[in-house]
């Protein structure tokens, strides 16, 4: 699937970061390491911009598990991933990567023994992981879906874009001004929200023991975790004023608009960039609910692994719409990977590695160990 490059540039200039590349080489290879999935893509740039993906790989290792209760990442996740990643590092032996980036999200970031566990990584597989603030993983999603603020003609009178993708660990919602005409984007505000489909479901339903019973009192959880970004850039306002598209990342909404598209399985061209009415998104939430959970782990589109999740997503998906009722959702199927591969894509041709990036903080250089040739 190809992908078209983002438009336009943030207003307010970032530092610089320089990437190591490998002389030669034609692939680009994004590493995502997340509290809920361990996610790799490996693609090449396209000569019109963009990218054409030439392998990618997604396995739930759920390093986040019993985070929330203990603060430590346990040594059955941590095991998971490493041999998840062990995966990723064979798959990306074929391929002649030019460059590669291994980021961690809000698991690495929370845990007490994350650091430790970045080090493990590295000696284990030999991915050097950059740990990504909240506010980088917002502007990768923003750079990653960028293409859908402009693909569609409904999008001619919208100057303002909410974005939000729903993690294992937190949700980013990113608040973007967007500009037609010029098909520039600026982020304007966000916030990483510690709440994901698993820190929800630990919080909320391993204590009652039915994810059913629990489900209102998530989405008031995240309601209220809301209220503040709203008292800052008023985005109701701009709703009323039918300015805002609303467009949503993450696995629960992939999944909610399958539903929607009664599908018998899940079918990533036929979900990523679709519009849906909002309500029946919510529809599709209420039908899963209905469901209970040996229902949800038998449906073709969610299975056994994702069942226990599956209901906390909902549930945050539902909280945002309460407090931003958009008529539509944008629903992608895209997000920190391909923004990543876009900022690779982009640093290689405008001077062997160096590049503005979005960053609230330097990030570390590419690094790939010499086991894997690319060091």
């Amino acid at each position: 699937m190809a992908y078209s490059a983002p438009w336009g540039a943030y207003r307010n200039k970032p530092p610089l970061v320089s990437f190591s590349y490998r002389s030669g080489g034609r692939f680009f290879a994004a590493l995502d390491l997340g509290t809920n999935n361990c996610r790799l893509m490996v693609a090449a740039p396209q000569v019109a911009g963009g990218f054409r993906i030439m392998d990618s790989y997604n396995r739930m290792v759920r390093l986040g598990e019993g985070l929330h209760l203990t603060g430590r990442l346990t040594e059955q996740a941590m095991a998971r991933t490493i041999d998840a990643l062990k995966i990723c590092a064979k798959r990306i032996e074929k391929w002649n990567l030019k460059a590669l980036h291994a980021v961690a999200t809000e698991a690495c970031r929370r845990a007490e023994n994350g650091p430790a566990f970045i080090e493990r990584i590295k000696a284990e597989t030999g991915f050097s992981v950059s740990v990504i603030s909240g506010r980088e993983e917002a502007r990768l999603a923003v750079e990653g879906c960028a293409s859908l603020f402009h693909q569609m003609p409904f999008r001619s009178a919208q100057t303002r874009a909410l974005l939000f993708d729903i993690g294992g660990g937190s949700t980013e919602v990113a608040w973007v001004r967007i500009d037609s005409q010029t098909r520039s984007h600026e982020l304007i505000g966000y916030i990483s929200l510690p709440v994901g489909v698993i820190t929800l479901a630990e919080q909320f339903c391993e204590r009652d023991g039915d994810i059913t019973s629990c489900y209102e009192m998530m989405v008031a959880h995240v309601k209220k975790a809301l209220h503040e970004f709203e008292s800052v850039h008023r985005i109701t306002s701009e709703i009323r004023r039918e300015q805002v598209c609303l467009i949503s990342a993450g696995g629960a909404v992939t999944t909610l608009a399958s539903l929607v598209l009664n599908l018998p399985r899940y079918v990533r061209h036929a979900v990523d960039g679709i519009q849906l009415p909002s309500e029946a998104v919510r529809r599709a939430a209420g039908t899963l609910r209905q469901l209970g959970p040996e229902r949800i782990k038998s449906h073709p589109c969610i299975g056994a692994e994702r069942a226990s999740v599956i209901l906390p997503g909902c549930a945050i998906f539902e909280a945002i719409h309460d407090v931003w009722p958009v008529a539509n959702v944008t629903v992608a199927d895209r997000g920190l990977r391909e923004g990543m591969m876009l900022r690779m894509i982009r640093a290689a041709k405008v001077g062997r590695g160096k590049f503005q990036s979005g960053a609230e903080n330097e990030m570390k250089a590419l690094d790939y160990s010499a086991r894997a040739g690319l060091v």
